[in-house]
């Protein structure tokens, strides 16, 4: 079975979203908190690998501008319905070319796993395969029927199925059979929300683990062969070890021990890497960009995995497979984030493998047919699905465009980029925007400004000196203590770059006596966003603009504030770019906006226009 689209239905904040495609790939594309995240859990719920809990349970009776608050409830019923095809040799089980199934719960009930179809109206004809056979004989004297052969059990189905594919017809959902239950596709998730490549080699070695676990030959023995299958495991992990160190040619040594037991299943394996220049390397002491490189290199080894799937059981053809990408270019620059790509494109060039993903991207979107772009956003709390509905033109530039302001980021089709920012990385990305509009009153992008996250700041400097070389119109946006960790960012070192220090490079925060964007807002400010978003405990008092003032004049005042808030908040922000983003979006007037912002704006439109 292949699974074409799917709907859900009383899933987190998708009240009613229908019709989400299953492509080579799907692009999944929209705001922070737009519901992308749920579409993949929803999709993992219908397949089987996620467990419903209550709290994923859409609220009946979201809050109301100016109604006062009811008692929230949540939904009576959840499901998630699939559209799945059928390929040759499951028609010839008997079931027709396209299924419709779902897996629903009801209030408490258990989940349960069904299919819409054609059955006979009478209930005595619905599930008589269980029957003995003096009840068969039973069956076939009521409805008056002959039986062919000798009149044994299979001659007596025989008929009544005969008789009952004739007899009147109702729609219907009923249990799924257990034949088609080991057809449903295989989910292979990889979150680039997760910084460990751990998880991404455990995920990747899983699969190999369950292939060899199924092997003819080593069924029966499971307690014998152990440690059979364990070697097997790790010669997949010396391999995986050797794609990595290719990938990453600074890595001296890069081992992977993988723990194997049949009670519970493929448990552990650890991987443990050394540099060119220095002794082993713990990997939660190790960048975020180099983490992100090495679970890359997982995830192009296991796409070697997926090119040549192996015929399922009784030689079928191989199940469906799956493939999620949450924030895949997480921490990734420009030239790592076209290697995703690239690997997608790979993934997707077989039969049986299809791929979501779920992006801030424009590289990615860009990347693929626009039809198999889904743009998700808020509307009064619920998600909402757009897609491309006119493919003229027009049509394709009014979609993208508005998927691009939705993300922050640039017009895709260029056509109106008068000026471009080159900034840092996904803070500035995320709430620069918010910013722009709130102190000019439109957007970047009808303002002829496209935004560029780069990284970091030597990114950042790297594409205004190409720019400027280009005779485009560039201005560079970076922090101020980009002065002191780079020689790059001296004057004379600018001007030989090509870019005037004066007009064309602003140090946010410098002229304060600040190393950063985060410096620039007011401890008010702070202290009444995290009183908003993320309150301390019910033990302590409210945020206080004190509490966000004793930081001032550290070395990095935005880790020491977000380290704060984790410590001693109920809830908190996943990172710094969500942090700095929901301060943006707290602010209510333009005067809110930092004064060197507001400068570096206004300079902005007088440049683009």
């Amino acid at each position: 079975m292949h699974l074409k689209d799917f709907t859900v239905s009383g899933f987190r904040s998708l009240t009613l979203v229908e019709n989400i495609p299953v492509s080579a790939p799907t692009i999944l594309a929209g705001h922070n908190d737009g519901g992308k995240s749920a579409v993949l859990a929803a999709l993992d719920f219908l397949l089987g690998g996620y467990r419903l809990v209550e709290q994923d349970r859409t609220y009946d009776n979201p809050p109301a501008a100016g109604v006062a608050a009811a008692v929230p409830t949540r939904c009576a019923s959840t499901w998630v319905e699939g559209r799945f095809a059928l390929d040759t040799s499951e028609q010839g089980m008997g079931f027709p070319a396209e299924l419709r199934i779902r897996r629903r719960v009801e209030s408490d009930s258990a989940p349960v796993l069904e299919y819409r179809a054609q059955l006979p109206c009478d209930p005595r004809l619905r599930g008589f395969d269980s029957l003995l056979v003096p009840a068969l004989k039973e069956l076939v004297e009521v409805f008056g029927l002959q039986v062919e052969g000798k009149g044994l059990k299979a001659d007596l189905q025989a008929a009544l199925a005969a008789h009952a594919a004739r007899s009147p017809q109702v729609a219907e959902w009923t249990a799924l059979p257990k034949q088609l239950v080991r057809r449903l596709p295989r989910l292979l998730s990889f979150s680039g929300k997760d910084e460990s490549p751990d998880r991404a080699v455990h995920t990747a070695l899983a699969g190999s683990y369950q292939a060899h676990l199924a092997d003819d030959g080593l069924q029966g023995r499971l307690r014998t062969i152990e440690s059979e299958v364990t070697g097997l495991v790790k010669d997949d992990a010396a391999d995986l070890c050797a794609h990595i160190k290719a990938h990453c040619p600074d890595l001296v040594e890069v081992s992977v021990e993988p723990e194997v037991s049949f009670s519970h299943g493929f448990k552990h394996a650890h991987l443990h890497i050394s540099r060119a220049h220095g002794e082993r390397v713990d990997l939660s002491r190790s960048g975020r960009g180099s983490n992100r490189r090495i679970a890359l290199a997982v995830w192009e080894w296991t796409s070697r995995l997926l090119e040549d799937p192996q015929p399922d059981e009784d030689d079928m053809p191989p199940v469906q497979t799956i493939v999620v990408y949450d924030e895949p270019d997480t921490h990734l620059d420009y030239t790592h984030q076209r290697t995703v790509m690239d690997l997608i494109r790979r993934q997707c060039a077989t039969d049986a493998v299809k791929v979501i993903v779920a992006t801030h991207s424009m590289n990615l979107i860009d990347g693929v047919d626009i039809a198999d772009v889904v743009h998700l956003r808020l509307e009064a709390g619920r998600t909402v699905i757009e897609r491309l509905a006119d493919d003229t033109h027009e049509g394709i530039d009014l979609h993208l465009g508005q998927i691009a302001s939705a993300l922050g980021l640039r017009n895709s089709v260029l056509l109106h980029e008068r000026c471009f920012l080159a900034v840092e990385g996904a803070t500035e990305q995320q709430a620069i925007p918010v910013l722009f509009r709130l102190s000019q009153g439109l957007s970047l992008q009808a303002a002829g400004i496209a935004l560029w996250a780069c990284n970091n700041n030597e990114g950042a400097l790297h594409l205004a000196r190409y720019l400027a070389a280009q005779r485009r119109t560039v201005m560079l946006l970076v922090d101020a203590d980009s002065r002191n960790v780079a020689k790059f960012f001296r004057d004379d070192r600018l001007r030989h770059f090509g870019l005037d220090p004066a007009t064309q490079v602003s140090f946010v925060g410098e002229a304060e006596n600040f190393n950063e964007l985060e410096e620039l807002f007011e401890d008010e400010q702070w202290a009444r966003v995290a009183n908003r978003k993320w309150p301390r405990r019910e033990s302590e008092q409210p945020w206080e603009a004190a509490h966000f003032k004793a930081h001032r004049g550290g070395r990095k005042f935005s880790k020491d504030i977000l380290d704060m808030i984790k410590d001693q908040g109920s809830t908190s922000p996943d990172g710094k770019p969500e942090m700095v983003y929901e301060l943006a979006t707290s602010l209510g007037s333009a005067s809110d906006v930092p004064l060197q912002l507001r400068e570096v704006f206004a300079a902005l439109r007088a440049s683009a226009g």
